[in-house]
């Protein structure tokens, strides 16, 4: 049985103590995006560091649909934010390819959470922080993150939650509903995440959790997906002089 309040009271002396030995008195820095993953983040870091010490990054691509669920975390965590607009980022990116290069179409989902990690770290080179990264581990199960974009970061506190624990551990911190359960989107190509996997969280939580599942062609489905993308969970691969 998943105890939110050990859990969440776990994440936060684990946040503590990473600030203590990598930034004592540096700031946290965390993209809120509006989606839950975010807004728990920021929850768990504020009980942590104390709201002074947590800085919320708004980066819209141009207009930005749920942007107001974004500004309702960072007002009912009472934290100091900036938004930073990346769409001219992006689209300067885009037009500085050679027109021989066509982007595919996966490339140019993928830019954005990439505009935006560096995005993130300017701010918190900046500012003195450590950026915060979001994932879980409902979508790095199957790949559902983009390497060196929103994949990365120098703390992970949500990275062994599962998508169904996250939203319980979202209740214990009193979050405002309308971002816990809200329907998990991308923000890259207009669906939801369900809908690009072909299945839905509670399914997959339930499969990671218990290796319970019942439909064969959804297991074959995950176990691909976990096995194409191992390599983004794993630290990069070097070559070992002996010499």
């Amino acid at each position: 049985m998943f105890d939110a309040a050990r859990v969440k009271n776990d994440i936060v002396e684990w946040i503590r103590d990473f600030f203590e030995k990598n930034g004592r008195g540096c700031n946290a820095v965390v993209g809120i995006s509006g989606g839950k993953d975010s807004s728990i983040t920021a929850a768990l870091c504020v009980l942590a560091l104390g709201r002074e010490r947590v800085i919320g990054v708004l980066m819209p691509n141009g207009v930005q649909a749920d942007i107001d669920c974004a500004r309702l975390l960072v007002d009912h965590l009472k934290i100091k934010s900036y938004t930073v607009n990346v769409k001219a980022a992006i689209d300067g990116l885009v037009s500085a390819i050679p027109h021989e290069l066509e982007l595919s179409e996966q490339s140019k989902i993928n830019l954005p959470p990439r505009i935006r990690m560096s995005t993130l770290y300017a701010v918190s080179q900046s500012l003195n922080g450590r950026v915060a990264n979001t994932c879980n581990l409902s979508e790095d199960y199957v790949g559902y993150a983009t390497r060196y974009g929103d994949g990365a970061g120098d703390f992970s506190p949500l990275a062994n939650l599962t998508v169904t624990e996250l939203r319980q551990l979202g209740r214990e911190l009193g979050l405002p509903t309308e971002l816990v359960d809200k329907v998990p989107i991308d923000g890259l190509c207009g669906k939801t995440d369900e809908d690009n996997l072909g299945f839905t969280y509670a399914v997959l939580d339930r499969y990671i959790r218990t290796g319970e599942i019942e439909d064969a062609g959804i297991k074959a489905r995950i176990d691909r997906l976990h096995e194409m993308n191992m390599f983004k969970l794993k630290p990069m691969p070097f070559f070992r002089y002996d010499g």
